[in-house]
């Protein structure tokens, strides 16, 4: 059954200044399935009734009638009898070039696929051959930490009341990494069934947790400028759901930083839906053009609201520890959760992470440097080898999220292999294959790569959309839409 309703309003908002070529009716129902294939109309949503729709955008009722009747032809329309029709796609739309980690070979494609940058020079060497010297300390011990070394939860701890949101380390669980996190929190929140509200697109490997957990996905679409607040709190309001999964600071994949004012709003209408909000900030310290954000469950205090963090993004992909911070009450049923599944973190890694975050700031305003040029060389690349490519310029974070000019985002990511580059087609960050028009682009090669990459990933479309438009174009169901 359909979770959600859509009003006139806001498919009329949606729609905004369509195009008139063409019949009324065929000019409506290319617009609508447009915003279907981009995400910004949610599938299994019931659509306004034809009445309602066409008081609203001034037409005949006759001409919503047409563009309902050609979209249900195509298969982005469900009906039944006496029932308003459902969002849906067409059968068949799956996506393509699921990422895969490999050591780097001479002949190897530019890996455009992963968002993530090589160690700190020096930095890793450093932090683990002092934990490898305090490591002594410990021998004489069991070992065991199942929360987490207390020494690296204080100074976790320690960093978010430096933020703005007062923690201590009681609140906080050292993981294997924010997935690990991600994993132990649907465990224990949710059962098979449950709702999971998600930003729209998101994070691939949060979507696979959900799925394997048996949830219900209740995707919210983000806007070209980020965060659709009214989606957001009508998603809330509509369908209660167990667990939102959000990504504010510097959004993978789309780089967008949610307002502050934003925040408070929707913490506090999640807190009125009894929703556990998850907040991935694992992009968080990747501040490029604003300043590091104040965590968001600094937003609302009595809303139950879990922190995500991870060592990966901001030092090195390989130190594989996570945390979660979380309210009290919930921290207890973690940690009581957690014992059935492992025995903790290794202790060698957590000796390293403290060293790490005893003076991280150095560490971490080379890291945002870095990325900032290398930001600044992709977008010179792609405006001088694919101009028609559009973006949002990401305040920070380690990607940006390009439309295309056509849908071609699968068969882009199928061919650029043979171009000597490889990305990941923008279906994976969605749910039922949308996203055909969007592809995630990192900024996470050095910058010599990172230009030769955009000419081969230039070659690879260009070559596409001459010679096989044709044969992509029966990957997916926008085929006739330009």
């Amino acid at each position: 059954m359909p979770e959600r309703t859509l009003t006139a309003s806001t498919v009329a908002t949606l729609l905004g200044g369509r195009s008139t070529r063409g019949p009324a009716y065929s000019s409506l129902a290319d617009a609508l399935r447009q915003l279907i294939l981009d995400g910004r109309l949610p599938l299994s949503a019931r659509l306004p009734g034809e009445r309602e729709l066409a008081a609203m955008l001034g037409l005949s009722r006759t001409t919503i009638t047409a563009a309902y009747t050609l979209l249900r032809d195509q298969g982005f329309v469900l009906t039944q009898r006496g029932s308003r029709g459902i969002t849906s796609l067409p059968r068949g739309t799956t996506p393509v070039n699921v990422p895969r980690l490999e050591l780097p070979r001479p002949d190897a494609p530019l890996d455009l696929s992963l968002a993530t940058l090589p160690a700190p020079e020096g930095v890793m060497h450093q932090a683990y051959a002092s934990a490898l010297t305090c490591l002594t300390t410990y021998l004489p011990t069991h070992g065991y930490t199942p929360l987490g070394l207390p020494a690296l939860r204080a100074i976790l701890a320690e960093r978010y009341t430096r933020r703005g949101l007062p923690t201590d380390a009681e609140q906080i669980i050292v993981t294997f990494g924010a997935q690990h996190a991600l994993t132990l929190l649907v465990r224990v929140i949710t059962a098979p069934g449950d709702r999971v509200l998600v930003d729209h697109p998101t994070y691939l490997h949060a979507l696979d947790t959900f799925r394997d957990a048996g949830c219900r996905l209740v995707p919210v679409a983000l806007t070209e400028e980020g965060w659709d607040v009214e989606a957001l709190l009508a998603a809330l309001r509509q369908t209660s759901p167990r667990l939102a999964y959000l990504i504010p600071d510097f959004h993978n994949p789309t780089g967008h930083c949610m307002p502050s004012s934003m925040r408070s709003i929707v913490a506090h209408a999640a807190q009125k839906a009894r929703t556990t909000v998850v907040v991935d900030e694992t992009m968080a310290d990747l501040a490029i053009d604003v300043p590091v954000p104040v965590p968001f469950a600094a937003a609302d205090l009595q809303a139950e609201i879990v922190s995500l963090g991870s060592f990966s993004k901001s030092f090195w992909g390989g130190l594989r520890l996570g945390w979660i911070r979380a309210p009290r009450e919930l921290a207890t049923r973690l940690a009581a959760a957690r014992a059935a599944s492992d025995l903790g973190a290794p202790l060698v890694e957590q000796l390293a992470a403290v060293q790490l975050l005893a003076d991280a700031e150095p560490i971490l305003d080379n890291r945002r440097a870095l990325i900032r040029s290398q930001r600044d060389v992709l977008m010179e690349q792609l405006t001088e080898h694919l101009p028609a490519w559009r973006y949002h310029i990401p305040e920070g974070g380690l990607s940006l999220w390009a439309t295309l000019p056509a849908p071609l985002s699968s068969a882009l990511a199928a061919t650029a292999p043979r171009f000597g580059v490889r990305v990941s087609a923008g279906p994976l960050f969605g749910t039922e294959g949308l996203f055909e028009r969007q592809i995630r682009v990192p900024f996470t090669l050095p910058s010599t790569d990172l230009s030769e990459a955009v000419k081969r990933l230039a070659r690879a479309f260009h070559a596409l959309s001459a010679g096989g438009f044709a044969e992509a174009s029966r990957m997916s169901p926008e085929a006739n839409v330009v």
